[in-house]
């Protein structure tokens, strides 16, 4: 994967497909540390030690649609290739955590990509799925919580066109006020 915003909403589908009800989404940038710390945690169905053990293997995928799955393991080789680290934390019934961490100034660290697509993407397209997304830097902090939006926005889905351009403007703003430069 050529992002980072891809490998996110390759985690995320992987989460919904777990049946996640609330998936959280936090990436931090650590200039002094140069590092660059990408977390996913939901509350899906986990994964057995077993699956576990064998998830970042390429030969290997619970879905019956196709024999490899290579999210897991592209995610850990471009963090290790860019002076970073892996981990997924997995338990049945309470759900996945996978960190990747990576040399924020490394040069074959992936570029974020879009990330203001891939957040509205995930947010707009189904009204089961909440999504707790915080972004840190240096210059401040954003926070997103599709629970608060959804309760000051009632009966209106995040789906609908002025709530999506309303998101899109917000989450542009707010990354933009944040953003260490690439």
């Amino acid at each position: 994967m050529k992002d980072l915003s891809l490998h996110i909403l390759d985690i995320v589908q992987n989460s919904i497909r777990a049946k996640a009800s609330l998936i959280s989404i936090e990436i931090e940038e650590l200039v002094t540390e140069n590092q660059l710390i990408i977390s996913i945690t939901d509350d899906g169905t986990g994964m057995s030690p077993e699956q576990l053990q064998q998830a970042t293997d390429p030969f290997y995928t619970s879905r019956t649609t196709r024999k490899v799955g290579l999210g897991l393991s592209l995610f850990k080789q471009n963090a290790e290739i860019a002076g970073g680290s892996f981990r997924i934390e997995s338990e049945l019934g309470k759900g996945t955590k996978v960190t990747a961490t990576f040399g924020l100034n490394h040069l074959d660290r992936p570029v974020m990509g879009d990330l203001v697509g891939t957040l509205l993407l995930l947010i707009c397209s189904s009204d089961k799925t909440d999504y707790a997304f915080k972004h840190r830097t240096t210059m401040g902090e954003f926070v997103l919580d599709t629970r608060e939006v959804k309760q000051m926005l009632l009966d209106v889905p995040l789906s609908h066109p002025d709530v999506r351009k309303f998101l899109k403007e917000m989450l542009q703003e707010n990354l933009e006020q944040i953003q260490i430069s690439e």
